[in-house]
């Protein structure tokens, strides 16, 4: 079995943690992470609380035409549930504007003992640990939804999605363009509420 090894305090990894932003996936450019840098990233997406070791989540690397194929299929299905061109268009952009997208897919397992909830929140811990790597290795990443993260047809023609996943997050990747002023950050006083008896 091998050895884990001691928890120590790493300021850098905290002083990232403490300062990491997501870029807009607007700003995003080729060329985004090639096949090996993707599975180090992916690799630490996997590394997310698990409970019951169940693995309740899939990971779909979209890139080259799939991206074009994606993004004509977002444009038809906004059209079909009578979007106006504005939202079609930005569905339509989300993918044909993109380098690269993971889609994080919250596949739950069948257990007695871990709720579907449970298995939802870990798939959603993939999507900031993707997140998180992929900015730490130097990428521009952005986490999204959209109306195609829900659309039945989109998932089972453009994703080939089974019966019971869903899409957590599609994670746009790239070369990041300008890097995006600080935006405000939560009150934590106003967020918090200490209990000690």
């Amino acid at each position: 079995m091998p050895e884990i090894a001691p928890l120590r305090h790493q300021p850098e990894v905290v002083d990232f943690l403490l300062s990491r932003r997501s870029r807009p996936a607007k700003s995003l450019r080729a060329p985004g992470p090639d096949r090996e840098a993707l599975r180090e990233v992916l690799t630490a997406a996997a590394r997310v609380p698990d409970h019951g070791k169940l693995e309740p989540w899939r990971f779909i690397v979209i890139e080259g035409d799939a991206l074009g194929r994606l993004a004509d299929l977002a444009h038809r299905r906004m059209s079909d549930l009578g979007q106006d061109g504005a939202k079609a268009q930005k569905a339509r952009a989300m993918f044909a504007d993109a380098p690269c997208i993971v889609a994080v897919i919250c596949a739950p397992q069948h257990s007695d003992k871990i709720p579907d909830r449970e298995q939802l929140l870990s798939a959603g811990a993939a999507c900031t640990a993707l997140v998180n790597m992929a900015l730490a290795s130097g990428w521009g990443a952005n986490w999204l939804t959209g109306a195609m993260a829900t659309d039945s047809v989109f998932l089972s023609e453009g994703l080939d999605l089974e019966e019971g996943q869903s899409v957590a997050g599609f994670i746009v990747l790239g070369t990041e363009g300008a890097v995006p002023p600080e935006r405000p950050r939560p009150d934590l006083d106003r967020i918090t509420r200490w209990i000690e008896t």
